[in-house]
């Protein structure tokens, strides 16, 4: 095999050479992290203002979650859901009393969370509900993000994560976001879910009005229809809470979680709720050979143990709000919005300056590592373990990058 030359031009071309070209990442190249912070092959230090989209709440390299996976890594690491481990019941047990739910199911990657939810909602829908076989229903919302499968990209509205890959799925129908005479107005016999995220990520951090989430729940209640919420970026203390819904004090029927739940060591995902939605699952009628797998489940109890105390919750919130407050004062000096929820922001740029990409250009030339979507919108989402100075630096490198 051919030696690797170490700098960041070779790497990147043997990215580019080798690698399908599905992502448009910024021209680094991370070698080394630890915490908020990551270095590049050349050297170079960058505060990570991401956080893998709030797959690294915890930060880089958590001693906490190394030492589980480490020690786990000496013991055990597969042997499928043929066996039972020593790992999987006392995992799914702390999750369960962590959400406040009655069962976990799980999965790996958030798009198999949200696959495994749906699976579940129609199962539920025709086995308990009564609703003719085929024409279950699932109201979703415009400019929803849930993962890339084919089925999931059969109700997004994203022509770049939509197009060129049907047919698609049906069985979806799609409400604006946020309209809750549009939700009542879906609503039929054959509605099993509403599936939502309740701020959506993708489509730039985007809180929906005061109340909605109470008004679908009501509604939800009055028709039998279950509430599925996608906390897969917004959950586990992204938002100051534990789950950005508990902002609303809104319960969800189901929940789909992933990203942080891992750590960002490994894919760890679930769907968690109640006993009686998740138990029309039987034997052999859904699976995954990784799944629930010992390292998983090592990794996600200290996830859990993490979250159990609320320290993380806590920084998010007060941290949250003075990262929010220092974006706000950018509005109209090269901003025009500012939108989210604890350490979790959406900004959109004035288009009379520049565009997203160039704006994450510039910050990267001052040491911040952050990423457009949309073209014009900035998500910004610290690990939760950054520091109020760190976010201070960060912010004024924004105001540099705006102007530069």
């Amino acid at each position: 095999m051919a030696a690797t030359a170490h700098d960041t031009a070779s790497f990147i071309t043997l990215d580019e050479q080798w690698g399908a070209h599905n992502y448009h990442p910024l021209p680094v190249v991370i070698s080394e992290a630890e915490g908020a912070w990551v270095t590049d092959v050349d050297g170079n230090r960058y505060l990570d203002f991401l956080s893998g989209y709030s797959a690294l709440n915890f930060g880089h390299r958590h001693p906490a979650l190394l030492d589980a996976a480490r020690s786990q890594l000496d013991r055990l690491t597969l042997t499928s859901r043929a066996f039972h481990n020593d790992q999987f019941g006392a995992f799914c047990r702390d999750l369960a009393a962590l959400t406040g739910t009655e069962m976990v199911l799980t999965m790996n990657t958030g798009a198999e969370a949200v696959e495994s939810a749906i699976k579940v909602a129609r199962k539920w829908a025709y086995e308990v509900k009564g609703v003719e076989f085929d024409r279950a229903e699932i109201i979703v919302a415009a400019g929803n993000f849930h993962g890339r499968t084919t089925t999931i990209v059969s109700f997004s509205d994203d022509p770049v994560a939509h197009d060129n890959y049907g047919p698609f799925t049906p069985g979806f129908i799609t409400v604006p976001y946020g309209d809750l005479d549009a939700v009542r107005a879906a609503i039929t016999p054959n509605t099993a879910a509403v599936l939502m995220e309740p701020i959506q990520g993708e489509a730039g951090v985007i809180v929906p009005p005061a109340g909605f989430f109470a008004g679908v729940r009501a509604l939800c209640d009055e028709n039998d229809v279950l509430l599925v919420a996608d906390e897969i970026q917004s959950g586990l203390a992204r938002t100051g809470k534990l789950f950005a819904l508990d902002h609303e004090n809104v319960r969800a029927d189901l929940y789909t979680l992933g990203k942080a739940l891992g750590g960002g060591i490994i894919p760890v995902s679930a769907v968690v709720g109640r006993a009686d939605v998740l138990g029309v699952l039987k034997p052999g009628q859904h699976g995954s050979t990784f799944g629930g797998y010992p390292v998983a489940c090592a990794v996600g109890r200290a996830v859990v143990e993490l979250l159990e105390g609320g320290e993380f919750q806590e920084r998010s919130r007060d941290l949250g709000e003075h990262l929010h407050g220092r974006l706000n004062e950018l509005v109209g000096k090269g901003l025009v919005a500012v939108r989210g929820r604890g350490l979790w922001a959406g900004v959109d740029i004035d288009p009379a300056a520049k565009t997203g990409r160039e704006v994450s250009m510039a910050l990267r030339d001052r040491g911040v590592l952050c990423k457009e979507t949309h073209e014009r919108t900035l998500r910004i989402a610290p690990p939760l373990v950054i520091t109020r100075e760190e976010i201070d630096g960060a912010v004024d490198s924004l105001t540099e990058a705006l102007h530069a």
